[in-house]
C-alpha cells in the first residue's frame, strides 16, 4: 500500500493553481447566448473560425466580466484593435506592391 492511501493521493503536497487557459465551466450559463452565437456562426460558416472572431470574442468578454476567467487584455488573447489591423494589412500591401 502507498502511504497516502488508495484515492487520497500524497496528502503533504501543497495545491497547485491551474494553468493558464484552465478555467471553470459556465454552471450557471451566464455567458450561454454568446457561445449560441459562436457556434451558430462557426456551423453557417463551415467551421471557418475567422469569420466567427468577433463572436469568439464577445464570449471572452462576458466570460470576464461575470468572472469565469481571468481578465486580460484582448491583445494577449490574439485579438487586435481595427485600426491596428488596418494598419498592418495597409503596410502588407505596401510591400508587396514594392
Amino acid at each position: 500500500m502507498s502511504a497516502g492511501g488508495a484515492f487520497g493521493g500524497n496528502r503533504g503536497v501543497s495545491p497547485v493553481p491551474p494553468e493558464k487557459g484552465v478555467f471553470p465551466l459556465d454552471h450557471m450559463h451566464l455567458c450561454d447566448q454568446a457561445k449560441r452565437e459562436y457556434l451558430n456562426c462557426l456551423k453557417t460558416s463551415g467551421h471557418q473560425s475567422e469569420k466567427c472572431r468577433h463572436f469568439s470574442k464577445l464570449y471572452l468578454e462576458c466570460r470576464m466580466e461575470k468572472n469565469l476567467m481571468a481578465k486580460q487584455d484582448m491583445s494577449e488573447l490574439g485579438f487586435v484593435k481595427e485600426s491596428d489591423r488596418e494598419a498592418s494589412e495597409e503596410k502588407i500591401t505596401e510591400r508587396i506592391g514594392n
